[in-house]
């Protein structure tokens, strides 16, 4: 039975209701996240908002705080469900590295069996033009592609995310092209939720000082829970309403959260910078890009390409074969040099003969043919006294010295005849 995309995801991601919802890997923490959210709200809905209901008598304006707090709740959360449930703008990763791209170095080469075969290498940047500026771009070895201007890999998510601004372990996903618009509704909005939560705690407690003619010690005592709220919001606010004030100066000036701590130092030439305004409505009024992953589709089995690369293994039998092919023909060309070396020993066995043939006696001549014979014959080669050149550029054979040696010592013994032996 074919299986779906999400089911065979190589990222770490995890899914939900069929690959509807995606999530990172640290999904867990966002039931953290939606613990310190509906868990005050809760409180206050309970210990401060329900005694407020009859403090406005013209139309029960009381309820409206009741009403406010829940649907601004409610409304967080959905912008937070929106962040951590969808497709920040993963680019879907390649089966295989670019064959475009493929070139062997011979300088870089890698050990195999024994034998250098040459390293298969990729350009590891290469520029694009943004703006009529060139930018360089990264190749990416895990999703085996180059990377888009402004894409980074989430090293958690295990990903390549574009526009990537960070990974928001408060709500579990990476933070990206597709719902870096939703991440910052979120913590905005948690941030007036905090005010508001904080400010109406503080009116009850004026409340309760002027229902009791008293302090604001006694007035506390009397509600620790706004206090409690109180103290929890202002807390708060500090970690969303300094992230609301980050992300604002970040999207005035067209950065990301990676890029801002990445290059801060380097002084580089903002290339997607369109000022204040425009800034602003490409991050809030431009369309949602759909996403390039399909996560409930069924898995494709890739045709086989047509261009195939040579394997290692493949590279390495040829290369075997051309040094067998090598070989041989470096074995002919020395077995033709030793015969062309025993032709010249016995050449100069016949002329000294011949040469002191005046003094040596006619029976003696069986003697010398027998030497003869056997220096036609000529000397046995061992297998050890060939030596080999592998792996040398000519791959050529050399001939031992010691065979050499021999040759010249058979010369110079069978050819001195003693006049004892001339006279026996």
């Amino acid at each position: 039975m074919a299986k779906r995309v999400h089911e065979v995801w190589k990222g770490s991601n995890k899914f939900f209701l069929g690959g509807r919802l995606i999530f990172g890997p640290d999904a867990r923490s966002l039931l953290v996240t939606l613990m310190l959210i509906i868990i005050p709200v809760i409180i206050f809905c309970v210990f401060v908002a329900r005694h407020l209901r009859h403090e406005f008598s013209s139309y029960n304006a009381g309820y409206a705080i009741l009403v406010v707090a829940i649907v601004f709740t409610i409304y967080v959360l959905v912008l937070l469900l929106l962040t951590s449930s969808r497709d920040p703008g993963i680019v879907p990763r390649n089966s295989h590295p670019p064959e475009e791209e493929f070139r062997y170095d011979s300088s870089v080469s890698m050990e195999v069996g024994g034998r250098q075969t040459p390293s298969l290498q990729f350009p590891r940047t290469r520029e694009v033009m943004v703006n009529g500026i060139p930018v360089r771009v990264k190749y990416c070895d895990t999703c085996m592609l180059y990377r888009p201007p402004r894409c980074s890999h989430c090293s958690i998510c295990n990903n390549c995310v574009e526009r990537f601004d960070h990974h928001c372990p408060w709500v579990g996903q990476c933070i990206g092209l597709r719902n870096y618009r939703f991440f910052f509704c979120f913590v905005s909005s948690a941030t007036l939720l905090c005010i508001y939560v904080f400010a109406i705690s503080a009116f009850y407690i004026k409340v309760l000082m002027d229902d009791h003619h008293g302090t604001v010690w006694k007035a506390m005592k009397e509600s620790p829970a706004s206090v409690i709220l109180m103290a929890y919001c202002f807390i708060s606010l500090w970690f969303v309403g300094g992230l609301t004030g980050f992300h604002s100066y970040l999207i005035s000036t067209n950065q990301t959260t990676y890029e801002n701590f990445r290059y801060r130092a380097d002084n580089r030439i903002n290339v997607y910078d369109r000022g204040c305004i425009n800034n602003f409505l490409e991050v809030f009024c431009t369309k949602v890009k759909p996403s390039k992953n399909d996560f409930r589709a069924f898995v494709q089995e890739e045709a086989q390409r047509s261009t195939t690369l040579p394997t290692t293994r493949e590279a390495e039998a040829e290369d075997i074969g051309d040094r067998r092919m090598k070989v041989e023909d470096d074995m002919d060309i020395g077995g033709d040099l030793l015969k062309i070396s025993q032709r010249h020993n016995i050449e100069d066995i016949e002329a000294d003969i011949r040469s002191r043939g005046s003094d040596v006696p006619h029976h003696n001549s069986s003697e010398a043919d027998s030497a003869l014979g056997s220096d036609r014959r000529g000397p046995a080669v061992q297998p050890d006294t060939w030596h080999s050149s592998w792996g040398r550029s000519s791959g050529s054979w050399e001939i031992a010295t010691e065979v050499v040696g021999t040759n010249s010592n058979v010369t110079e013994s069978r050819g001195h005849v003693t006049p004892k032996e001339a006279h026996l």
